[in-house]
């Protein structure tokens, strides 16, 4: 070996091999840190320089590299085949839950079967929506992965589990087992799966349909240099074979062991007492599901003590000691039974599929977006197809792709219309913009002039108790109220003549709509329904311009000099007070006794946050979603709901979820609410 030396990380010289050594610890600790800790410890930039210096050492002293090396993990030569492997001990399947009923039997047999009647200790893990896979480490050394497969034998996919950063290639500490295997699943981040279909979009390839989907894609590449492009992850939840090692007592010591070796093990786990404690546990996870970084399906319930599991023993090729809780199912199959569109209150015409009703999530679903004609064309969803319906949250339920192999013979394409089915103006859609708008206007249109009055008296904007969908529908079918200054005009026998509209209900709706008269400057213009302005925009022009006049003469100069404002805004908003109706329509509100309180336009340089944007997350002690905003406000700064590039800060509570997680991934400053307090008070 050559004899060369190279400065060391404190500026004294090295052998090539110490050097190595150096870079590989150093390397390993940082991925560690940012994979299975969460808390990067160096900058990106950082860490591919060493990695960089790393492989430069590594392919001019091949006999330097190691096992272990973390130049290992950016994929080999393609496989021509997936090998078989045999698991020394099988990764059997869980029985399922669904209702509560089904986890106090599971219970009441573990206290059967333990002889009993005292409440048992169990042990938490979530159901991860990913693949399950059994890592080897021989001596301490990675040194092979299987899938599941049909539970006694699976695929090898060694090389591509080395791609995962997350996963040690050496475990930490000095007495590692001679044999272990690590039972776990490989999963893929929400943000991940978000930047795989862009990236997937962008190279004109084919989209995943789920983070599992992708997951489980990624792993069985042939070609490990595109599963280390996949980002994907690892959580440990159980072992299976142990040689030359001491077994933990219980399923928790298993994960804190896990933790010491350096092994990813998620946090949302719990030890209970008890059905009461295991049902308390599913339903927080339950309303914590859409915030988690990550895909789940449902919670696992496990005995606690080994000893007791080894008593319980299993039932057929599933465990007697533990049960997998189910979630109501998110993504169901239904047939489409046709397709027919929508018109939103800017026009935008939306398809959406009629179905047969299929329960997802919890509700039973009939009617699912399809979004755009774009997105039928490049999912290829036709009519008579039978379909995956996916529903997350409170989130409109969507197609997501057809199953082509249950197609019939006369599945049917559909047409978009070239006529607004409510009034019949002409449908157009821009070169630039996706979306299909109807002409018609609020004047011909009783879509639009819905969905504007129902937007016009939201919680957001003015914010009229009691004027919702339906007395909406009555009011405009009844050719009752035109534009939105006719709510202000509304008496109490207009609205007693209504179907189902009693006095007393009649008269809660007068008062209301008195109320909503005194607003805020940024909820009136919010409620105009301008196109493309939204809370955070209309809270910038009522900062900038302070009073309605100066707005209604503004110029694109002007406009472009608000944050955040740029051309396409500040042409629709030129657009829009352009229309002498828009313009009469403002000053009859005002005329009707609709008023806000003066705004004083203060110098921008003064406030603290001035320029920044600010996200939100979590449940702060103290302040609630709106507070916080105000106070962000205040300083000058501004509220989005997403992290990008473009945050400044993260102010995060508690239950934090997938925005910390990307926020961290971006390097961007976090803060308490006590932190947040102080900053703005230098305002």
């Amino acid at each position: 070996m050559q004899n060369d030396i190279f400065g060391g990380t404190s500026g004294e010289v090295t052998t090539p091999q110490a050097r190595a050594e150096i870079l590989r610890s150093e390397l390993n600790r940082h991925a560690h840190a940012y994979y299975v800790l969460d808390n990067p410890s160096v900058p990106d930039a950082e860490y591919d320089r060493l990695f960089s210096e790393l492989q430069q050492l590594e392919q001019a002293h091949p006999e330097l590299k190691t096992a272990d090396s973390p130049t290992n993990r950016v994929g080999g030569a393609p496989l021509p085949e997936f090998g078989q492997v045999q698991h020394a001990i099988p990764m059997l399947s869980l029985n399922n839950g669904f209702a509560d009923e089904d986890v106090i039997n599971f219970d009441r047999r573990v206290r059967e079967g333990l002889d009993t009647t005292g409440e048992i200790e169990y042990a938490i893990d979530l159901k991860f929506d990913g693949l399950a896979i059994n890592l080897r480490y021989v001596d301490g050394l990675f040194s092979q992965a299987a899938t599941r497969g049909d539970g006694f034998t699976g695929e090898d996919v060694t090389e591509n589990i080395r791609t995962i950063r997350g996963i040690p290639l050496r475990l930490h500490g000095d007495n590692p087992p001679k044999v272990l295997d690590v039972r776990g699943e490989v999963l893929m981040f929400k943000n991940d799966f978000e930047k795989l279909n862009q990236r997937q979009r962008d190279a004109g390839g084919k989209e995943f349909a789920n983070p599992r989907n992708a997951a489980a894609g990624s792993l069985r590449q042939l070609d490990s240099k595109i599963t280390a492009q996949r980002s994907l992850r690892f959580f440990a939840y159980g072992i299976g074979y142990l040689e030359g090692g001491k077994l933990p007592s219980s399923h928790r010591a298993l994960l804190d062991w896990y933790r010491q070796m350096g092994i990813p093990v998620c946090e949302e786990n719990a030890v209970v007492r008890g059905a009461a404690g295991l049902l308390d546990f599913y339903q927080a996870i339950q309303k914590k599901r859409d915030a988690l970084a990550y895909e789940i399906d449902g919670v696992v319930y496990k005995v606690n003590d080994f000893a007791s599991q080894d008593n319980l023993g299993f039932v057929s090729r599933a465990p007697r000691f533990a049960i997998a809780h189910k979630f109501p199912a998110q993504e169901a199959l239904t047939t489409v039974l046709d397709i027919d569109v929508q018109v939103g209150r800017t026009g935008a015409i939306t398809p959406v599929a009629r179905l047969v009703p299929v329960f997802v999530g919890g509700v039973t679903v009939t009617n699912a977006t399809l979004h755009n004609e774009e997105e039928i064309q490049r999912k290829d969803i036709r009519i008579g197809d039978t379909v995956s319906v996916r529903r997350a949250g409170d989130v409109i339920p969507e197609v997501v792709a057809s199953v082509l192999e249950k197609r019939p013979a006369d599945a049917r394409q559909f047409i978009m219309p070239t006529a607004c089915p409510i009034c019949g103006s002409a449908i157009v859609k821009l070169e630039d913009e996706a979306i299909a708008r109807c002409t018609g206007g609020w004047i011909k249109c009783s879509a639009q002039r819905k969905g504007g009055l129902f937007h016009f008296a939201s919680r957001k904007a003015m914010n009229i108790d009691g004027v919702g969908e339906q007395l909406i529908d009555q009011l405009v079918d009844k050719q009752v109220v035109t534009t939105a200054a006719d709510l202000y005009k509304l008496g109490l026998r207009a609205l007693v003549e209504l179907d189902r509209m009693a006095e007393k209900s009649a008269q809660n709706i007068l008062a209301a709509l008195e109320v909503s008269k005194h607003t805020s400057f940024a909820r009136f213009i919010y409620a105009l329904g301008i196109r493309h302005v939204g809370e955070s925009t209309a809270k910038d022009l009522a900062a900038y311009f302070g009073k309605m006049d100066a707005l209604l003469v503004a110029t694109e100069e002007q406009l472009l000099n608000v944050p955040d404002v740029g051309p396409i805004v500040a042409k629709s908003i030129l657009r829009f007070f352009s229309d002498p109706l828009n313009v009469e329509l403002v000053e009859q509100l005002i005329a009707s006794g609709v008023h806000w309180p003066e705004i004083e336009v203060q110098e921008k340089g003064e406030q603290v946050l001035a320029g920044k944007t600010l996200v939100l997350t979590g449940t702060l002690p103290s302040l609630s979603r709106d507070q916080a905003t105000e106070v962000i406000e205040k300083a000058g700064g501004k509220v989005a709901g997403s992290v990008s590039k473009k945050t400044s800060y993260l102010v995060a509570g508690d239950d934090a979820g997938s925005k910390l997680v990307k926020a961290q991934e971006l390097g961007i400053t976090i803060l308490t609410e006590a932190e947040l307090l102080q900053l703005c008070s230098r305002s």
